[in-house]
């Protein structure tokens, strides 16, 4: 297959949410693979020189919110929702059209942009657009509109069956889970090839150094305090009351519960509530926002901010008691650093992932006293932890490694090529 120039489109590339991660790891195979790999997006952290921002891409764009504010919770829509929506979208297009044309777009790989309408009118623009040049695209869809209880009522019915996903045969399309692919098929009649998640256990895990070695100290630990990470932000799909019972179960003030991130744009009120079952549990509760960046830096006060591949050796023990995850990239992360996990029975991990063999704590929606029971055992056995570990170790690579993944996107991209259309040209030049 020949080289090929492939153009990500989201509303965001920045930062550690999941599709940011996912949309790198997939450009580091096709870049390994001689391909070479563009951004388009509303807010970009990737280098300028190979990205083509639009801020009104990003769902955070003021017209995008006033859109929004009128789009969902109510069934009719006014025609100036439909003139904005359109206008929008047609921007947008003309936007998608330069950026194909600076960097000389051979393939499209649209990164949830059609699978939850945070961006309405990209989504729209992204369908056009693949309807109107017959490029080549991959949609890769992480959750879909239909899995998130705050999209069920909307005026927009129309929109949504058009360009979430669309159905066009020039797109190949990747889930990354067996329920996505079957629900997909099921309202779309649209096939799709399942793409879990990955990470990159054919490479070392990073361990202690002389810039993260001081953490536990940092944070007001002591060297025999037992160190419970939860390496999410405060969500209420991630569970983290279970977490506090568990640790309430344990009985032993050694256990201190540290939340790596905050709720960031979410609301604090779950917060809040957590902050006051800790305290009314007697659970030692460490929310360490301030601490945790993307990068290693020094803040306003002079103190050390960490990265989470700095807090990840320090860990004892993982929790992951999430309710609804996609995937699951902290379950990832957490074997990769070989820790100990506890984790709710949810269900993608009970049909796509609990059938590989991993030997987890495992609950199924509520913490009971044997739970508690069996994290005292394993916490007190090193060569359990170890032989764990390991074991995880071997079946993530396995089945959640980069091996995997590359098979994976050198089908999708060749049954994306398989003829390959002129490159289009803007509107304004026809």
């Amino acid at each position: 297959m020949r080289t090929q120039k492939i153009g990500f489109v989201s509303t965001r590339f920045a930062g550690t949410d999941g599709v940011s991660l996912e949309s790198a790891k997939w450009a580091e195979i096709f870049e390994s693979q001689g391909h070479e790999c563009y951004w388009y997006s509303g807010r970009s952290d990737r280098p300028s020189e190979i990205s083509h921002c639009v801020p009104e891409a990003h769902f955070e764009h003021p017209e995008n919110t006033w859109l929004s504010e009128r789009l969902w919770g109510q069934r009719r829509r006014d025609p100036l929702v439909s003139e904005r929506i359109q206008e929008m979208a047609k921007y947008l297009k003309l936007t998608l059209y330069r950026f194909v044309e600076r960097y000389g777009i051979d393939v499209l790989v649209p990164q949830n942009a059609l699978t939850i309408p945070m961006q309405l009118p990209l989504g729209i623009a992204i369908t056009e657009f693949l309807a109107e040049t017959e490029m080549p695209a991959i949609a890769h869809h992480h959750d879909f509109f239909w899995e998130r209880t705050r999209f069920s009522i909307n005026c927009i019915g129309d929109y949504l069956d058009m360009a979430f996903p669309p159905s066009l045969p020039n797109i190949q399309h990747a889930v990354i889970n067996q329920r996505a692919q079957s629900r997909l098929a099921f309202r779309k009649g649209v096939g799709s090839l399942l793409v879990p998640n990955v990470f990159e256990f054919e490479k070392q895990a990073p361990g202690i150094d002389d810039y993260s070695h001081d953490f536990r100290k940092e944070i007001g630990l002591e060297d025999s305090d037992i160190l419970v990470l939860q390496p999410t932000r405060i969500v209420p799909r991630k569970g983290i009351e279970h977490a506090i019972k568990l640790i309430a179960l344990l009985k032993d003030s050694r256990y201190k519960l540290v939340i790596s991130h905050d709720s960031g744009d979410e609301g604090h009120d779950y917060q809040s509530r957590l902050e006051e079952m800790a305290k009314d549990d007697g659970v030692d509760l460490r929310i360490i926002s301030d601490r945790v960046g993307e990068e290693r830096a020094i803040d306003h006060q002079g103190r050390k901010i960490y990265t989470l591949w700095d807090i990840y050796p320090h860990a004892d023990l993982v929790t992951f008691p999430s309710t609804y995850e996609g995937f699951g990239n902290a379950l990832l992360e957490a074997l990769y650093f070989r820790k100990p996990v506890v984790i709710n029975r949810y269900t993608v991990y009970v049909e796509d992932i609990e059938p590989k063999g991993f030997r987890l704590i495992a609950m199924d929606g509520f913490v009971s006293q044997e739970t508690a029971d069996d994290v005292q055992a394993l916490m007190a056995d090193k060569d359990a932890q170890q032989q764990a570990a390991d074991h995880n170790y071997a079946i993530a690579s396995r089945y959640y490694g980069y091996t995997g993944l590359r098979t994976s996107l050198t089908t999708l991209l060749q049954g994306a090529t398989g003829v390959l259309p002129d490159k289009p040209t803007t509107p304004e030049s026809r």
